[in-house]
């Protein structure tokens, strides 16, 4: 038996297996419990570790088993139930579990940064220190910092010295000469102070009080509701009572959004309603404050957990309940590196902290509602807006053969003067940023291509530039045809960017904003653009599905939508389900107060089906007919996808290694004895060059979700031994929402 025990730990590497090491010289093996990080030594590089499990015996050779240099933790920074939900995510999702590991834990503890409170440095007059000291004389800098340190007795926290005008040069020599002190505390959140409530709680109608009553009655077991709430609808206000209840249980709330621009505002209405203590997690929050609220959620000083969807990863101390806010939203799914969908995972959480989950959405996605309609999620409908407001109007409006100014017809022009010249605001959705989506040369017909991708470069003339929005490409905007060198270069196409410009010119006494990516990427800058549209003034809003996620515009009563058709001729067999999501959440902007809303559809389609049945039957109607489309045409939600994805320098590469994936898949299959899983492919992706590289993919489809994750296990091990794997860059992703 080996003088230490082999420590197997799962490092931050793509590969699909754990790395035996040594335990450090005189560390008790009662001190390695699996969760611990160590530091490691890995090739020429010192890497930070997760243990998985000790053990006596390893296939590496003693002799060439490496001793772990360091033991980072005392106890587990990941609870034994957030630990567990990593095992089961790597495996459901076919991933590294060190790369699993470090998704779920903040930067700062991939890095080997403590995982505790940090500690606070409070500077103190030290006992016995006077302002006569003889030493002080000819130092008045020296003594005026300690006359100021005496001024407070509980003393100056490090970070508010320069807003005490404290030089540090001189407190260092205070210290020195032994008249100043340092005192080292940990950090601690505020106690929650006063009564919960800041605010009164809204009185619920009968349809929010059942939603809220069934919940409720879940409460200390695990249960999944998906609440179906028309846009208006009070859903906000169930959730907030529902926490309300959470909290004075004792217990936390773990809230997700799906945007980060929803985060804010969200914290905004919490706050206003709660003495809590809440926490926000999301990519724009600085490394350090991340930490902080993490360990404050672990540590049960943070009472409801704000955050998109890394935040599903937050250890919390007493979980009660966890909300998933516009539940069918895309950006749940994590489209790089461990490709997970936090709905989905969050549900697997809820279930081993056995406690309750509620979805919330105006248009649920059809895998919920199919879940729903199978008894695995209870329904809870909300179908009247809150406070009598009423659902908007729909109008569709064919512009075959209407002139189009900047993608704006006439009617529709008309349409905006009215509703601001009553007072009101206008919101023109066009889900297409930039000035146009491309460049023309009326002479030649040359087209501004992307030189790295199978795409039109997009125009941003503010910037005077082209942009590929795939690969991120930009070159300045050409002065005349790089082929036939004429002048005449022409946008085509309308973007946010043009819209933008047009209505400023038709309407020049009306504020015009603009709300992409591109206008609010500055700190704040979506926060100033809001808190103008709160106001209430008359204003044209002009914007993205940024816009279209869950703002509450009560001054909103117009909401034009420039051009509805681009998800109705789509490959994706999921693209009339985001198109009619997309065209009920931005008209649900509309009409949210007293004023009644309308909403004009621009269409060259206008008596398409899709557009007929939404528009006039609603979003539910539609639903129904997708499922039965899918149910018969053998798709998602009632067949299970796994998508391998491989992309090469060379043409043909990526293909090649597909072929024998492929091959190896139909061995596998054989050799189970496994049925109904098929596989289709490989083929071109449908952009078959991005970024300069080559994309193929191979899709398997299976009627049930159990031969399928029996295949993937093997076949992921056996994708890392192909010869052709080298040459190419390949991902798996369980459980696709693109083919792309």
């Amino acid at each position: 038996m080996p003088d230490a025990p082999i420590l197997r730990l799962a490092l931050p590497s793509p590969l699909r297996r754990l790395f035996d090491y040594r335990a450090p010289a005189g560390v008790p093996r009662a001190a390695l419990q699996p969760g611990v990080r160590l530091r490691v030594p890995f090739g020429r590089r010192e890497i930070i570790g997760v243990l998985v499990e000790v053990t006596d015996k390893s296939d590496v050779p003693a002799d060439k088993l490496k001793p772990a240099l360091e033991l980072l933790d005392s106890r587990p920074p990941l609870p034994p139930s957030l630990f567990k939900l990593c095992l089961w995510t790597a495996q459901y999702y076919q991933h590294s579990l060190g790369d699993t590991l470090s998704w779920a834990l903040p930067v700062l503890l991939r890095q080997g940064e403590p995982a505790e409170a940090r500690q606070e440095r409070f500077w103190h007059v030290a006992p016995g220190a006077s302002l006569d000291d003889p030493r002080l004389a000819r130092a008045p800098r020296q003594r005026q910092a300690l006359a100021t340190l005496a001024q407070h007795p509980h003393g100056v926290a490090h970070q508010l010295l320069s807003q005490l005008q404290l030089n540090k040069d001189s407190l260092d020599i205070l210290l020195e000469k032994g008249l100043a002190r340092v005192e080292v505390r940990r950090h601690v959140p505020s106690d929650r102070h006063g009564p919960l409530l800041a605010q009164p709680e809204l009185p619920l109608n009968p349809e929010q009080r059942a939603a809220f009553d069934a919940v409720h009655a879940s409460f200390g077991s695990f249960n999944a509701l998906l609440l179906a709430g028309v846009t208006g609808s009070g859903k906000t206000e169930v959730y907030l009572q529902l926490i309300r209840q959470t909290l004075e249980a004792g217990k936390q709330a773990l809230v997700l959004i799906p945007e980060i621009n929803l985060g804010p505002q969200t914290l905004e209405r919490f706050s206003r309603r709660f003495n809590a203590r809440i926490a926000l997690l999301h990519s724009a929050v600085n490394d350090r404050e991340r930490l902080d609220a993490w360990l404050a959620a672990r540590d049960g000083e943070a009472d409801i957990v704000i955050g998109t969807r890394s935040a599903l990863f937050t250890p919390l101390k007493n979980p009660g309940l966890i909300i998933i806010d516009e539940e069918h939203d895309a950006s749940y799914k994590q489209q790089e590196g461990l490709r997970y969908h936090a709905r989905d995972l969050a549900l697997v959480r809820a279930r081993q902290e056995n406690i309750p989950i509620l979805l919330g959405s105006a248009t649920p996605s059809l895998e919920s509602l199919q879940n729903a309609h199978a008894g695995r999620y209870g329904l809870l409908r909300l179908t009247q807006r809150a406070g009598g407001a009423k659902q908007p109007r729909f109008l569709r409006l064919d512009v075959k053969s209407l002139p189009l100014d900047s993608g704006i017809s006439m009617p529709l022009q008309q349409a905006i003067a009215q509703t601001l010249a009553a007072g009101q605001q206008v919101l023109v959705f066009l889900n297409r940023r930039g000035f146009a989506p491309t460049l023309l040369c009326h002479d030649c017909g040359w087209i501004s291509q992307c030189p790295r991708c199978d795409a039109r470069m997009t125009l941003h003339q503010r910037f005077n530039e082209l942009r590929c929005h795939h690969c991120g490409h930009t070159q300045r905007q050409p002065s005349c045809c790089p082929d036939c060198s004429r002048v005449d270069l022409r946008p085509v196409g309308a973007g946010t960017e043009r819209a933008e410009e047009r209505l400023a010119i038709l309407f020049p006494k009306t504020q015009v904003l603009r709300i992409d990516r591109d206008s609010t990427s500055r700190k704040d800058a979506m926060d100033k653009l809001f808190s103008t549209i709160q106001r209430g003034e008359p204003c044209i809003l002009v914007g993205t599905q940024m816009l279209a996620k869950g703002h509450h515009f009560p001054r909103v009563t117009l909401v034009a939508i420039l051009d509805a058709d681009g998800g109705l001729f789509s490959a994706d067999f999921r693209a009339s389900e985001r198109m009619a999501q997309l065209i009920v959440q931005v008209a649900g902007r509309a009409g949210r107060a007293e004023e009644p809303g309308k909403v004009i559809i621009q269409t060259h389609l206008a008596e398409h089906p899709l557009l007929v049945q939404l528009t006039e039957q609603g979003y539910f109607a539609f639903a129904d007919q997708a499922l039965s489309e899918r149910r018969a045409a053998g798709l998602p939600p009632f067949a299970h996808l796994a998508l391998l994805r491989a992309e090469a320098h060379k043409p043909g590469q990526a293909e090649d290694f597909l072929d024998s994936a492929c091959t190896e898949a139909e061995q596998q299959l054989a050799e189970m004895g496994l049925n109904g899983v098929e596989l289709l492919g490989p083929v071109p992706a449908p952009m078959e060059r991005r970024a300069g590289r080559y994309r193929a993919q191979l899709l398997l489809q299976a009627n049930a979700r159990a031969p399928l994750h029996r295949l993937l296990t093997p076949w992921s091990q056996a994708l890392e031994q192909l010869p052709g794997g080298r040459a190419v860059r390949w991902s798996l992703d369980v459980d696709p929402i693109d083919l792309f």
